[in-house]
């Protein structure tokens, strides 16, 4: 079942505003529907139990992007990135108020708590372990290099960190780490491993392009 219309149109209205300076622009709704279409997809895995929450999940798909429209949100190191737990718990807060007029107290309840358990070790809830697979498997992949770069490029950087950033990562064994304690389902485990292969080819090929302009 898809969220009711009424709520569906007011969140599309809330995430076309990009920032706190009132810019609008398609990016925190094309990145909520892409990840609930994620989401959608590992559900028909059969990952979790057929009872899931798909109402709540989607409101939660949505939530998650409001935090990225406020300027003084905690950033994570010199990438810009909000880091998951901060980001969740700022969605629970703000969906509550952002949905309250759209949106029954126990939809956004429910909402609120698999956003509150998706940055926790084990969940206890399995929405928030599949929602937390589907947030953490941005970060790889082809996907993950050019979220990276946008990031990058509003904080005025430019292309040399992202290419540097993930060798560097690899260097370090951190994908490594990351695969192995960054997902709750093992075939989400396996894509974002083969998303990751994909990712090192086109970042080699980036810095090769990189150091070649940097030669006399």
């Amino acid at each position: 079942m898809a969220l009711e219309a009424g709520l569906a149109h007011h969140l599309e209205r809330v995430l076309s505003v990009v920032d706190e300076g009132g810019a609008r622009g398609t990016r925190l709704l094309d990145d909520a529907r892409r990840l609930w279409g994620r989401v959608r997809r590992f559900i028909s895995l059969n990952l979790v139990p057929p009872e899931v929450d798909r109402d709540a999940l989607e409101l939660a798909c949505y939530a998650l992007q409001l935090p990225l429209r406020h300027s003084k949100a905690p950033t994570a190191g010199r990438m810009g990135q909000i880091s998951l737990r901060d980001r969740a718990e700022q969605a629970a807060e703000l969906v509550i108020t952002a949905a309250a007029d759209q949106a029954n107290a126990d939809l956004i309840e429910r909402a609120a708590r698999i956003l509150r358990e998706l940055p926790l070790r084990a969940p206890e809830l399995a929405e928030s372990k599949l929602l937390a697979d589907a947030v953490n498997l941005d970060d790889f992949g082809v996907t993950g290099l050019v979220l990276q770069a946008m990031h990058l490029a509003r904080q005025h950087s430019g292309l040399t960190p992202v290419a540097e950033g993930f060798e560097k990562r690899r260097q370090y064994g951190y994908w490594e780490a990351r695969l192995k304690d960054g997902f709750h389902f093992e075939p989400i485990r396996q894509l974002a491993r083969r998303r990751l292969h994909e990712a090192g080819r086109v970042a080699d090929l980036l810095l090769a392009e990189l150091r070649e302009d940097q030669s006399p």
